[in-house]
């Protein structure tokens, strides 16, 4: 009898063992699911954090360069067996047009090829090789809006359009027909930022716009550019809008300019891009009435070109950086760390153009080097103390 008894006993405890182990399997090394996740490596546990509350951030940034002003002189210079090559031109800048996820330029020249017949100040027409070293040096988008739009009529316009499809550049501002033009242009980067490019000018030189083909050319007009901003807004994370205003040769922004900077400012632009003084005017920070801050160069001067007066051979490139920032789900825009480098195109007897950082500059390739590129920097800073220069 109590033998039975024992061996009852021996067989509820040995029950009770068997339930305990197989009970919660916690330990006080952890849950029963990073024991799973341990012992299977490929099973992945699920985020028990709420999505609402997760952060993302993406970053990219955007290079902007003045105006490629193609000279003759500068495409005579580039002249080679079979064609142009504006390359050796732009080497020394490659290096910061291609370390950018996107860099936009000013093309102020239709480049509407040879064929067409080359041709200079005042109804310019350039070489296509331009576009060909633009996009070799770096730079994904062109600006076609200018005063010199329209030099060579429609045909100069359609050729250049060709050319650009051909290479796959980016192009606003002048387009090949409604269809073209109703098309927003928005850059998907890979980091999951998109950028719409507008692009607008105060006029043509006086020659008119062809009755019924407005697509040629954006002109200036706050309605349509409202509507446009509008629309960008809705399709992109980031607006920059470039607008070919102001003087020529005024080395600071008239009144036209900055009110018309605080119009779309007020429509929530997140940066404006400045063309035509073909000179340097200072960069800032303007306030839009929701109060959005909007980065403004208000001229990015020359880039390339065959001017020779001493302003009118520097230009610089603008650099900032945009974060996109996803939080509680919303979404916030920042564009921050504006970064400048000022450029100097240089030449000897109108040969060997070629366009340096000013930093770089040697009192050989230009006296007094230090003192003029110290003089530049105040210049571009007088209102954005904060602004740094690109030097390595």
């Amino acid at each position: 009898m109590i033998r039975g008894i024992m061996k009852g006993s021996f067989i509820l405890l040995f029950l009770c063992f068997l339930l305990v182990a197989c009970s919660t399997g916690t330990s006080e090394n952890g849950s029963g699911d990073e024991k799973i996740a341990a012992s299977h490596p490929g099973k992945s546990i699920e985020n028990k954090q709420p999505k609402e509350t997760m952060e993302i951030k993406q970053e990219i940034s955007i290079a902007a360069i003045g105006d490629m002003l193609i000279h003759n002189s500068v495409y005579n210079d580039a002249k080679v067996d079979g064609g142009f090559d504006f390359k050796p031109m732009l080497e020394r800048v490659k290096p910061f047009l291609s370390d950018t996820t996107i860099s936009v330029a000013n093309q102020e020249t239709m480049i509407g090829g040879e064929a067409l017949g080359l041709s200079s100040y005042p109804t310019f027409n350039s070489p296509t090789e331009v576009g060909d070293a633009l996009k070799w040096a770096g730079v994904n988008v062109v600006s076609l809006a200018n005063n010199h739009t329209l030099d060579r009529g429609e045909e100069a316009i359609q050729r250049a359009i060709e050319h650009w499809e051909s290479i796959d550049m980016m192009y606003t501002g002048a387009y090949k027909d409604t269809q073209d033009q109703d098309n927003l242009r928005v850059y998907e980067t890979k980091e999951g930022v998109s950028v719409a490019f507008l692009s607008y000018t105060y006029g043509t030189n006086g020659i008119p716009v062809p009755e019924g083909k407005d697509y040629l050319v954006n002109l200036i007009d706050q309605e349509l550019i409202a509507t446009a901003i509008g629309e960008a807004k809705d399709k992109a994370d980031v607006v920059v809008l470039s607008l070919h205003f102001g003087n020529e040769y005024e080395r600071m922004p008239n009144q036209a300019q900055k009110d018309l900077v605080q119009f779309v400012a007020d429509q929530g632009v997140d940066v404006v891009l400045g063309h035509h003084p073909h000179v340097l005017q200072p960069i800032e920070w303007v306030t839009g009435e929701a109060g959005n801050k909007t980065l403004v160069a208000y001229s990015l001067g020359n880039f390339l070109s065959g001017q020779d007066e001493f302003y009118r051979q520097i230009g610089g490139m603008l650099k900032f950086s945009i974060t996109k920032t996803l939080s509680g789900g919303e979404t916030t825009i920042d564009v921050h760390t504006p970064e400048f480098l000022p450029t100097y195109v240089r030449y000897v007897n109108w040969r060997n153009f070629e366009v340096i950082p000013m930093y770089q500059l040697t009192n050989q390739e230009l006296p007094n080097a230090v003192q003029h590129y110290e003089e530049i920097k105040a210049h571009m800073s007088q209102w954005m103390p904060e602004l740094t220069f690109i030097e390595d």
